[in-house]
């Protein structure tokens, strides 16, 4: 398997140009499913995560509990409730989910968002419906647990974006060589992986991307809600899965890179590293 290390100059390379006869619907419309009652953060980090990557149209929904919360935190994207049971989503949600699939671009769905049987069911619906690409996260993966089954056959690029915990948990090992692991568990399952760590592996189970970036002052509750909406804005753009996965896999690093020059690897948040992002996509 040929493996690639990522740096600044193939990032930028392969990031797409601005369009300057672009619209706001020329550079994506995606659509995240995020949160869940105690965890609205998830929501807001991933939304933005995926504006700052340069998506054009944003729409987030959320359990009809903490609308009110995403609504007055978020101002560029489209927010919008959706029927809950005990703060996570229900299966009430999935008629108006599916109605808005058919315009979406890409489409991520977990953070935050909680385990239950309606999480589940929404999953489940989402991944057998939409006809575009789908980044699972978080809860989204976890939902899979002793459902992988859903994932072989699928006809779109499905993404999935777990840190070692969560790749056990839907059957992955994690041993000496962590890309041959990824890339026999990609391989399985027709997916693309993205297994965060210390040396994140991006890989298809054909070829693979290592990122050396990033940094201890990452590992705080939220940062991986910034990679996954990061992922989100750069696959609503068109770029290719894989290479969108390596791409925000740099990133999401670097951003946090800068942050730890600036700030110390102790006080950075991933709030911080939305903010740095700019200073790397000029």
């Amino acid at each position: 398997m040929k493996i690639r290390e990522l740096d600044r100059q193939s990032v930028l390379s392969i990031l797409p140009e601005r369009d300057p006869f672009g619209h706001k619907g020329t550079f994506g419309k995606v659509f995240l499913l995020c949160g869940s009652s105690g965890f609205t953060g998830a929501a807001y980090l991933s939304a933005m995560g995926a504006l700052r990557a340069g998506a054009g149209l944003v729409y987030l929904g959320v359990p009809e509990s903490i609308y009110a919360i995403e609504a007055v935190k978020l101002n560029e994207p489209v927010v919008f409730p959706l029927p809950d049971e005990d703060g996570k989503l229900s299966v009430e949600a999935i008629p108006q989910i599916l109605n808005r699939l058919p315009a979406m671009d890409a489409i991520l769905i977990g953070c935050g968002l909680g385990v239950s049987e309606g999480t589940l069911t929404v999953v489940k619906a989402v991944l057998e419906n939409a006809a575009c690409p789908v980044i699972l996260d978080a809860d989204g993966i976890n939902a899979l647990s002793g459902h992988m089954d859903i994932l072989r056959g699928r006809q779109y690029p499905t993404i999935l974006t777990p840190h070692d915990g969560e790749f056990r948990r839907v059957g992955g090992r994690v041993g000496d060589d962590r890309m041959a692991d990824a890339a026999a568990f990609a391989s399985e399952y027709g997916c693309i992986l993205l297994l965060k760590g210390h040396r994140t592996c991006v890989t298809d189970g054909v070829s693979g991307y290592v990122n050396r970036t990033g940094n201890p002052g990452m590992a705080v509750g939220g940062s991986g809600d910034v990679l996954a909406g990061i992922l989100t804005g750069l696959l609503g753009q068109g770029m290719q899965p894989l290479q969108a996965a390596a791409c925000a896999a740099w990133l999401h690093g670097t951003a946090g890179d800068l942050c730890a020059a600036e700030l110390g690897q102790y006080a950075m948040l991933p709030t911080d590293m939305l903010n740095a992002l700019p200073r790397l996509l000029k």
